[in-house]
This record gives structure tokens, C-alpha cells and sequence, in this order.
């Protein structure tokens, strides 16, 4: 007869824990739900989840060291900030929602135990990613940026748009005084980037808006649709690629009055074709998978079934295709600027900044080269944020 005991050579503790039903649980470990890390996480939010390999963790992170820093090196701005102009406020309103959502996401998050509010783009238990180091680096670079031209008002020591003495504040090196130097004006440049990136930033994000809201409903329809249709609307992209985009952009803006309005039509309204391809090639794929034939077999109208069941599905690629653009944008707008046809001056402007200091590169080389080097951490990051993207949400690379 074989002995009914446990094998006395098997370890006393296997890989996982049972629970009272007896449903197996991950081992323990990390940082999530343990009461280390919510300890961290009330001092440090985000720094559980980055030591989890958690691409949130690094933006909440660097917007909370960043936060904090505000705080502490303008204190007299940030305590002047709620009598000042509605600029100050409004970001001072930024500042401190930003320190509490990220203590309080971050503080939540790190209760929660291992397995719970695992996603793909959190690198979880269950999804077998994990975001690259350039991934995260690239993330944390987007929420730096992102709030520094936020908190523009309470980190630009002066007035971006004041010209300063040019006797005796023209061309001056980067310095203590002027941490970038000044331009031909006088004007602080260090000021002047920051308020340009709120520029850049705004003029990009509403350009891809404009263009992924109008190539995902030209993409899903023809995809979905397909037939006639299909060929009407894959027509018209092909039309609209057909032209230069560069030379297209500078034609529309030297007839019309240039402005931030229309910069942000324009950009927009000649970056959907790229977005419509990718989504009428996603379409196609969904629209013959059988959650989306069973949607059509129950009698639901094909608005419908395009909406509440296809779309949703085909988020993915829109992601990447909307974070990879917005980029793009920017070099763009950069260009226009450069060229004279985009943001106007006084008005700062990270192209504007950089034709400025080209006629000065050997006397004052760093008029042009901060702002240039603004608009390449800025393109940098948001590239790396949609690898990153594109690497959690295709199936593929997992």
C-alpha cells in the first residue's frame, strides 16, 4: 500500500499560495498591496510602481519630485500666486490638483494587491509586458514637459514677451540672472521656452484631435462598409497624400492671415489620411471576428454594431497613431514658425526662437540651440511613448 502522507523530500511551500477555497494566488512580493509600499507611496508617489516596471509610475514620479520642487524654489510666486493674474491661478490650480491626484493614485494604487487593476499597459501579472527603460524614460520626459508648460506662469522668472534693456541685457551667455541667456531683445529665453511649449503642446494636441477624430470615421466607415463606399473614401485619402504636406501647409498658410486657429486646422486636416489607413485596416480585421457577426445576428443596426462594438476595439492602434503624431505636429508648427508663417512674435514660439538665433550661431550660438533642443526632447519623448504604446498594445509582441 502507498503511504497516504505528503512526500517528506517535496518542498513544505510551493510557487503559490492556495487561499481558504483553495484558488490558487500569486506568490507575495513587490510592492503592490504590501504595507511597504503604500508607505512609500505616501512619500514618494509613483515610486512603487516604477520599481513595478509600471510606465504611470515614472510620470507620477517626475510630476511629483516636479510639483514639489515648484514648491519650493517659487514659494513666494506660488504664495502671491491666488491675489495674481488669472495665468497664476489657473496654474497654481494645476500645481496643487496635480500633487494631490498623484498622492492619491498613487497612495490607492499601492493597496490594491498584486493582481488586481492589472492592464496591459501596466505591465500586470497578467499581461506578460513589461515597458522598456526608453519606454519609461520617454514617459517621464512627456509628463516633465507637460508640466513645466503648465506651470509656465509660476517657473518663467520674467515677462516672455518684454524686451529688456539692449544696451545691456542684449545677447547676454547663459548666466545665474538668465539661466539660457537672452536674445536680441533682452528677453529671457528660459521664459520664453516655457511659454512656447504651452504653445507647442496646445497647437499639437488640438491638431491631433482635429485629425484622429476625422481619420477614424473616414477609416472605420470604409472599412466597415467596404464596397462602394470604400472606394470613394480610399480615393479621397490617396488624393489628399498625393500632395507634398510641407509645401501644401506653406500654400494654405501664406493666403490666409496666419493664425493659432488656423495652424490648428491645417495641421490637423492634413494628417488624417495616415490615421484613416490604420483604422480602416483594423476594421477590416474586426468586422469579420465573431463578437462583431453575433452583434449584426441579433438585429442591431450597423451604426451600431460600428460604434459600440468595432471602435472600441480598434483603440489601440488609434493611440499610437494620435501619440506618435503628436510629434509630428510639433516639428511641423516648429517649421511654419521658423518660416515666418506660423506663431507670430511677440508671441514665443520654439521655431520663432530658433530663426531668431540663426543669423547668430558664432556670437550667440545658444539663441537657437536651447529652443532646438526643446523641440528634440519633446519629439524624443512622445516617439518613445508610442513605441512603447505600440509595443503594449500589439499582441504580437508580447
Amino acid at each position: 500500500m502507498s503511504d497516504p502522507r505528503p512526500d517528506s523530500r517535496l518542498p513544505a511551500h510551493s510557487g503559490t499560495a492556495t487561499g481558504s477555497e483553495g484558488t490558487a494566488r500569486p506568490p507575495g512580493g513587490g510592492w503592490g498591496g504590501s504595507r511597504g509600499g503604500v508607505v512609500v507611496a505616501a512619500f514618494l508617489p509613483g515610486l512603487p510602481q516604477l520599481l513595478a516596471g509600471r510606465s504611470l509610475g515614472a510620470i507620477a514620479l517626475v510630476l511629483w519630485l516636479g510639483g514639489l520642487a515648484v514648491g519650493v524654489g517659487r514659494w513666494e510666486r506660488v504664495l502671491h500666486a491666488a491675489m495674481g493674474d488669472a495665468g497664476q491661478r489657473g496654474a497654481l490650480a494645476i500645481l496643487v490638483s496635480m500633487l494631490a491626484a498623484v498622492w492619491l493614485w498613487s497612495l490607492v494604487d499601492a493597496h490594491r494587491s498584486p493582481t488586481k487593476g492589472t492592464s496591459l499597459l501596466r505591465g500586470g501579472h497578467d499581461s506578460g509586458f513589461r515597458p522598456s527603460r526608453v519606454a519609461l524614460a520617454g514617459a517621464a520626459a512627456v509628463g516633465l514637459v507637460a508640466a513645466a508648460a503648465a506651470l509656465a506662469p509660476l517657473l518663467a522668472p520674467y515677462d516672455p514677451t518684454a524686451h529688456g534693456d539692449l544696451v545691456g541685457q542684449r545677447f547676454l551667455p547663459p548666466s545665474g540672472e538668465h539661466l539660457l541667456g537672452t536674445d536680441g531683445f533682452g528677453r529671457d529665453l528660459f521664459s520664453r521656452i516655457l511659454y512656447g511649449a504651452r504653445l507647442s503642446l496646445a497647437i499639437a494636441a488640438l491638431a491631433v484631435f482635429v485629425s484622429v477624430s476625422v481619420g477614424t470615421l473616414v477609416g472605420a466607415t470604409a472599412g466597415f462598409f467596404g464596397g462602394a463606399v470604400d472606394g470613394v473614401l480610399m480615393r479621397l485619402v490617396d488624393t489628399v497624400m498625393a500632395f507634398p504636406r510641407l509645401v501644401l501647409l506653406i500654400a494654405v498658410m501664406a493666403l490666409f492671415e496666419p493664425s493659432i486657429a488656423m495652424m490648428v486646422l491645417v495641421l490637423g486636416l492634413t494628417q488624417w489620411p495616415q490615421t484613416a489607413r490604420i483604422v480602416r485596416g483594423e476594421v477590416l480585421s474586426l468586422r469579420e471576428r465573431e463578437f462583431v457577426l453575433a452583434a449584426r445576428g441579433s438585429g442591431l443596426s450597423r451604426r451600431r454594431v460600428l460604434f459600440r462594438h468595432v471602435l472600441p476595439n480598434a483603440g489601440g492602434p488609434i493611440i499610437v497613431a494620435a501619440t506618435l503624431g503628436i510629434g509630428d505636429v510639433i516639428v511641423l508648427e516648429a517649421g511654419l514658425s521658423f518660416l515666418g508663417l506660423g506663431v507670430q512674435p511677440p508671441t514665443p514660439s520654439w521655431g520663432g526662437m530658433v530663426a531668431d538665433g540663426r543669423d547668430h550661431l558664432l556670437n550667440a550660438w545658444w539663441v537657437a540651440t536651447f529652443p532646438g533642443l526643446a523641440i528634440v526632447l519633446a519629439v524624443l519623448a512622445f516617439n518613445l511613448v508610442g513605441d512603447g504604446l505600440r509595443d503594449a498594445l500589439d499582441p504580437r509582441t508580447r
